[in-house]
């Protein structure tokens, strides 16, 4: 599986309605499996980001999907970033011209 890491910022909507948070991480959970995904964890955040997200799929596509998704629901904002772990990292660093 691909680790996807989603660093999330809320809209007005979203913090208007944060304490609906407990039912809002079900619902994107449930579409995390839905999407043949697992979410690995959630973190609050203080900062530029409201809060973290660490996710793996099989497929990226799942991954973009999944954040549109959570988009068209009105209440945050993703950015999405792949990630690679250190065996990963090294395979592709030693796979480099």
């Amino acid at each position: 599986m691909a680790t996807f890491i989603y660093l999330m910022n809320l809209t007005d909507e979203g913090v208007k309605g944060i304490s609906d948070a407990p039912s809002r991480r079900a619902g994107a959970e449930k579409m995390i499996g839905d999407l043949g995904g697992e979410l690995v964890g959630t973190w609050l955040t203080m900062g530029m980001y409201d809060r973290v997200l660490i996710v793996n799929f099989l497929q990226g596509d799942a991954a973009a999907k999944f954040a549109i998704g959570m988009g068209k629901k009105g209440f945050s904002r993703l950015t999405t970033l792949r990630g690679f772990d250190n065996d990963e990292a090294l395979a592709l660093i030693n796979a480099a011209p």
